[in-house]
């Protein structure tokens, strides 16, 4: 019987503490407005049975976390730890959850900039997104044009992004502009199962399907126009987003390692709250087999993204006459993994495991893993919104750093399941109803439009103005869809 009595402290206008009850040996930390705040817990009191707040508390009573379990402003029930959810552990005496990862392990967003301006490209929208959705791989189960063997799949899983650019698919200059420069060390791809390898001989420069999107999208408004400047971006500036990760690769990594982190919670003699928050000590030998093949999962989402990348490119080039060089990288970040990282805990410097499970990368000013063009300014987060509102870059600041493990949202948040959103809108309606607004839709599934239709999430105005308001991460631009291609 859950006794539960879901308290919350408010510590100010966008901070709310969950006391330490129980078995918690932390606090939960959740950084959301007052309604998000009153509806977690009306939930919980209400019995759901998927609820974010549970989630928190959970995972709060885990072994070696550390200061607290977060909450972010796009919380929502996930398996395990709740969507928009970080946590950090001792590397000594904490675990290594694949529940704190998921399954679409290093789902990220890469984000080029073109040197084109809207009214450029006005007349030639439904050209680009038709050439997009030809030549763009996308939906459930689809494959793309490089078909791999086990020993080129190794290659992608140890090198990343430089697997990609190797055959063609981008630059180099890239690197420097992706997360770990595109490449995490600690991969090995004899931790990973024959099974999950064979799902990825044909996956890499794929879209996918569910929530991942290419969006075609133009600088609505700055509200930093030195941190822009720095990111070489201005107002009206068209860009292009790329919303994917490690495809069913990652999936089958995180299935595979849910019966062995089931095993070895047993073996260790740790806690088994949730099914998928099974554990393992992080310097065991389970906890790191599983860490060596998530990074496996890391390295190809990056090959994903910059084989992805270079389709773009060449499908601007063909459509518009777009020079592939002129496409260039202004970031990318994942917000599905767990890296070790070193940050400062009452007063110390400290080497910990950071999960971050729907939660982007947010490290403020003078960061070493930041770009050298970044650094003065902080490093940009990509949040993505609905295919009918808006996206944003925000940027990581000190007090991102400080409160939050250098950690921030990642998109608007569901409001409603998958399948509660197909019984409610039609695909095609959502089609009609995107193109009056003048946004060119192109989908491989109107059921999967359905799921994603944006009456399905949150208001992602009202999320991100929450963590401008806090400081937490602050905002630099909106981005408007113009151009949507989906799964």
């Amino acid at each position: 019987m859950n006794e539960r009595k879901y308290e919350l402290n408010k510590i100010d206008e966008y901070t709310w503490e969950v006391p330490k009850t129980g078995n918690m040996r932390v606090p939960g930390r959740l950084f959301v407005d007052e309604d998000t705040a009153r509806s977690l817990v009306d939930d919980a009191r209400g019995g759901a049975d998927w609820n974010a707040l549970d989630q928190v508390i959970n995972v709060a009573s885990l072994p070696g976390i550390v200061k607290a379990s977060i909450g972010l402003a796009d919380i929502h029930p996930g398996y395990g730890f709740p969507i928009g959810g970080v946590a950090a552990f001792e590397k000594d005496k904490g675990v290594a959850v694949a529940g704190g990862v998921g399954f679409d392990i290093n789902c990220g967003v890469r984000l080029l900039k073109t040197p084109l301006t809207t009214r450029e490209i006005e007349k030639s929208k439904k050209r680009i997104a038709d050439d997009l959705y030809e030549n763009i791989p996308a939906g459930l189960g689809s494959e793309g044009k490089i078909d791999l063997s086990v020993d080129e799949i190794n290659h992608a899983l140890t090198e990343g992004a430089q697997f990609s650019i190797d055959r063609g698919y981008g630059f180099e200059s890239d690197r420097e502009f992706i997360e770990e420069t595109g490449k995490i060390k600690g991969a090995n791809p004899d931790h990973v199962s024959r099974r999950a390898k064979q799902r990825q001989f044909k996956q890499i420069g794929t879209l996918g399907s569910g929530n991942h999107y290419l969006e075609i999208q133009k600088i609505e408004e700055v509200y930093e126009p030195e941190t822009a400047s720095a990111y070489g971006i201005s107002e009206d500036q068209v860009l292009i987003s790329i919303h994917t990760g490690s495809r069913a690769l990652g999936h089958q990594i995180g299935q595979d390692y849910l019966k062995k982190l089931e095993e070895a919670s047993k073996k260790y003699d740790l806690p088994i709250l949730e099914k998928e928050l099974v554990s393992a000590p992080i310097d065991s030998p389970e906890g790191r087999k599983y860490l060596s093949a998530m990074r496996c999962g890391i390295n190809c989402a990056f090959a994903n993204r910059q084989a992805l990348s270079g389709l773009v490119r060449r499908s601007l080039k063909r459509s518009i006459g777009l020079k592939p060089r002129d496409v260039k990288t202004i970031y990318e970040v994942g917000h599905n993994t767990a890296k070790l990282e070193r940050h400062e805990v009452e007063g110390k410097t400290k080497e910990l495991l950071v999960h971050r499970k729907g939660s982007t990368r947010a490290f403020g000013p003078g960061r070493d893993e930041l770009p050298e063009a970044y650094k003065a300014v902080g490093g940009p987060l990509l949040v993505g919104g609905t295919m009918g509102t808006s996206s944003y870059i925000l940027r990581g600041s000190e007090n991102s750093l400080k409160e939050t493990f250098g950690s921030g949202i990642h998109g608007a948040g569901r409001s409603m399941s998958r399948k509660k959103a197909k019984s409610k809108f039609w695909g095609e309606d959502v089609e009609k109803r995107l193109n009056k607004e003048g946004i060119t839709v192109r989908t491989h599934s109107y059921p999967g439009l359905a799921e994603e239709a944006p009456g399905a999430y949150k208001d992602v105005d009202r999320v991100v103005s929450s963590v401008h308001r806090s400081g937490l991460t602050p905002a630099v631009a909106k981005l408007k869809p113009l151009t949507v291609v989906k799964g």
